[in-house]
């Protein structure tokens, strides 16, 4: 079905999707290369949000080179939108730009969607196609792919520990169990997220800033709180315009204070007054938010994986031993059989300067 050149040029739009990695969100990173005759004439990838798509970068590239494009084919990481959002439909501009035929990698999750590009454009003759390198697709959008299947972000815990297991000494001293090679990777998954979820006990305990600040990116992630009880102080570090902080079941003068400082307070209780975690994941998708990281305490990780809300775990191991009285990496209730532990998917394992970064997934 598809040639040597369809999978050539797919990698190629592949390649440039990943050039918004850091910068389309809400919208999916999507690349767009434009061939005919076996050569390519414009390529491009999705803007930040209300600027061009993938095709239509593409073929303004086409234009400023002055290439005809009639009669060409399209490859595009995306079904091609049909719908008019913050910009108009991608499938009315290949048509009108002449495109004859349109490869995507994907159709399309969002349910305004779905189908309907490739179905317009086959309407007016063109030939369409779809499923050529999916899975690459998919999983560069996973947290969009999340957010229009589910409702919900695709949450992503970052943890690090030593060889032991531990997370902190005793005395709560973590900084730092890594090298500065795995710290700058995290600064990466950190800019790639829509928004950074962390818990007060970390907030008390370490006053991260929780920005992306080892690379450079085109943005700051959202910050997000978890603080039932509204104990962290408004002079916290994270406690800024923009921050999101969740609480339970709380009085007015805390909350007056917080904003006051220009951080939104969301009350989300649940019947024992905590904060809600399996009804705060929606919320977060209507908000737009298709990747969100959790950085935080045992605890806080240890209910999100209870409750099976963790889609992924990024596990930074360094090679020392902490020792028997170190703080573990999750709060976890004691299993009495085998059968109870919970199993996970390894999928990737890569070293990090001296440090072991592993990606795993619940089975």
């Amino acid at each position: 079905m598809f040639t040597v050149f369809d999978q050539q040029m797919m990698a190629r739009a592949l390649q440039l999707a990943h050039q918004g990695l850091y910068s389309t969100m809400p919208n999916p990173r999507v690349g767009c290369v434009i061939a005919r005759d076996g050569q390519v004439l414009g390529e491009g990838f999705t803007q930040p949000a209300g600027q061009d798509h993938a095709e239509v970068q593409a073929l303004k590239a086409c234009l400023a080179a002055g290439r005809n494009t009639a009669g060409a084919t399209a490859y595009v990481t995306l079904e091609p939108c049909s719908h008019y959002g913050r910009t108009p439909p991608c499938a009315k501009a290949l048509l009108e730009a002449g495109i004859k035929r349109v490869v995507a990698a994907m159709v399309d999750p969002n349910p305004l969607v779905a189908g309907k590009g490739l179905a317009m454009l086959a309407e007016q003759g063109l030939e369409t196609a779809s499923g050529l390198m999916a899975n690459e697709a998919r999983e560069l959008n996973i947290g969009f792919v999340s957010r229009m299947e589910r409702g919900r972000p695709w949450l992503r815990l970052k943890l690090a520990s030593s060889l032991d297991g531990k997370t902190a000494l005793l005395n709560g001293q973590s900084k730092w169990i890594t090298g500065e090679a795995a710290r700058k990777d995290v600064h990466r998954w950190r800019a790639r997220s829509c928004a950074l979820l962390t818990g007060s006990g970390t907030v008390l305990a370490d006053d991260p800033e929780l920005t992306v600040r080892l690379i450079e990116a085109p943005r700051q992630p959202q910050r997000i709180m978890i603080d039932t009880r509204l104990r962290v102080p408004a002079g916290a570090k994270i406690i800024a315009p923009g921050t999101l902080v969740v609480c339970g079941e709380v009085d007015d003068s805390r909350i007056e204070v917080l904003q006051a400082r220009g951080a939104e307070v969301l009350s989300l209780p649940d019947e024992r007054g905590k904060v809600d975690l399996v009804a705060l994941m929606p919320v977060l998708g209507a908000r737009g938010f298709n990747e969100v990281m959790v950085e935080t305490g045992a605890v806080l990780a240890g209910a999100l994986m209870r409750l099976g809300l963790v889609d992924e775990l990024l596990l930074y191991q360094a090679p020392v031993l902490m020792g028997d009285q170190a703080r573990g990496l999750l709060d976890w209730p004691a299993l009495t059989s085998m059968q109870q532990c919970l199993p996970l998917q390894l999928r990737e394992v890569r070293q990090i300067g001296n440090d072991i970064r592993m990606i795993l997934r619940p089975a």
